[in-house]
C-alpha cells in the first residue's frame, strides 16, 4: 500500500471502500431503518386481521401462534408473536394492539421462530401479562 507524499487521494479511497463493510454505516446510508414497517419508531398500533399458527425451524417442533396485524401508520401487514400460555385465547379479530420487536441481533428473529421480528405487549390498551395473570379485564371494542 502506498504511504509516499501523494498518496493520500489512495489512502482516502481504500477507507471510504471500507466503511462499506461496517453494518452501522450502511444501514445509516441506504437508510434501511426508514423502510423497516415500524420505522424509527420503537413500537407501534395495529389492528389484528386474523390469528395463525407458524412451524418452528428444526430441530424443534411446536406451533407458535402468531397474529397478523395491519399498522394504522402506513398500512403494512407484519405477523406478530403472542407470547404467553394461552395468551392467543384473549385476542379476536379487529382488537387493536401494540407490538415491538423482539429484539434479535440486528432486528431479526430469535432462536426457532423464523420470520417472527415483532410480539404484541398490549391488547385494547391493556398489558397482555395482566391479562394473561387476571388482574384487569380487556375492554371489548
Amino acid at each position: 500500500m502506498a504511504r509516499g507524499e501523494f498518496s493520500a487521494r489512495k489512502l482516502r479511497k481504500g477507507r471510504m471502500r471500507q466503511r462499506w463493510k461496517e453494518q452501522k454505516y450502511m444501514k445509516r446510508h441506504l437508510h434501511l431503518k426508514e423502510k423497516e414497517p415500524l420505522g424509527t419508531s420503537p413500537q407501534g398500533k395495529g389492528i389484528v386481521i386474523d390469528k395463525r399458527t407458524c412451524e418452528q425451524k428444526q430441530p424443534h417442533s411446536g406451533l407458535i401462534k402468531t397474529v397478523r396485524v395491519q399498522l394504522t401508520k402506513n398500512n403494512i401487514q407484519v405477523t406478530a408473536f403472542v407470547p404467553g400460555t394461552k395468551a392467543i385465547d384473549h385476542i379476536s379479530e379487529h382488537d387493536e394492539v401494540v407490538i415491538e420487536g423482539i429484539g434479535g441481533s440486528q432486528g431479526g428473529p430469535v432462536g426457532s421462530q423464523w420470520g417472527i421480528k415483532y410480539k404484541v405487549i398490549k391488547v385494547n390498551g391493556i398489558s397482555l401479562p395482566e391479562i394473561l395473570k387476571g388482574k384487569k379485564q380487556k375492554p371489548m371494542r
